[in-house]
């Protein structure tokens, strides 16, 4: 039985492989990627494959069982049709199973400027569900990694912000998301199934004072504006180079963490 993990040079796509390769042979697990060579793990079959390409990603699932559909990022594009093409590449090639990685929320998310982001994943949801095959959505809480770093470069300051106030979050790290992944793609028992991916639910002073206490800093926590974490949000290099859609983007990640939806 071969795996495929698409979109397989990112941070999670190789995080699942290297979890894959603990658990199945090598010979049976198979890294898709639009560059293959980016793919930093030796010893497996690595093919290129498009989102953007019906037809070079049901040439790269040729003779795949299982695929691990590593979401796209959010950006300029149109993700609903990106994901649509590796859906219909999978019925075509013949896979029996997709994992699809989504993201959670409740109906809350609607008033958040997550939305946006959000919507997209819950179409792509509906549209593996009425593909014939079998599949798991696995809808994860937000990466631990993203804001126990921006907590570590508040401690220069000394004061962590941002907008979530008292509302609290299922934090999972990349780690174990890829663990619980590659466990889905080779088990059946929870095919047919919607699960949300998270952790303990934290309030954003408790991850503080937690990070305080592993890393040995000194940072306290200040709720600030919607506004205000915009553009605290546009200082950090990675994001700005994005775009100010992406800093929204992430203000609407603590609005929904701020009324609950997450």
């Amino acid at each position: 039985m071969k795996i495929a993990v698409s979109a397989a040079s990112s941070q999670l796509g190789h995080a699942v492989l290297h979890e894959l390769l603990s658990l199945a042979d090598a010979g049976n697990i198979v890294a898709i990627a639009r560059t293959p060579a980016k793919v930093d793990m030796p010893g497996i079959e690595k093919r290129a494959g498009d989102y953007t390409s019906l037809e070079s990603m049901a040439e790269a699932l040729s003779g795949i069982d299982t695929l691990v559909i590593i979401s796209a990022p959010v950006g300029d594009w149109d993700r609903v049709a990106m994901h649509r093409n590796v859906i219909r590449a999978a019925e075509r090639a013949g896979v029996r199973k997709v994992i699809f990685t989504s993201v959670v929320g409740n109906a809350k998310v609607q008033e958040t400027w997550f939305w946006n982001t959000q919507q997209p994943s819950r179409q792509v949801e509906d549209e593996l569900r009425a593909s014939g095959l079998q599949w798991v959505v696995a809808r994860n809480g937000l990466y631990l990694e993203k804001d126990l770093r921006h907590i570590i470069l508040a401690s220069k300051a000394g004061v962590y912000r941002n907008i979530a106030g008292d509302g609290v979050c299922g934090y999972i790290t990349i780690g174990e998301l890829a663990c619980a992944l590659a466990r889905l793609a080779l088990d059946d028992r929870n095919n047919g199934k919607v699960l949300n991916l998270v952790g303990e639910d934290l309030t954003q002073a408790r991850l503080v004072a937690l990070a305080n206490e592993v890393y040995g800093l000194n940072v306290c926590y200040e709720t600030i504006t919607d506004e205000e974490n915009i553009a605290a949000l546009m200082k950090d290099e990675k994001i700005a180079k994005r775009g100010v859609e992406v800093a929204k983007m992430l203000t609407g990640c603590f609005q929904c963490v701020r009324i609950g939806a997450f």
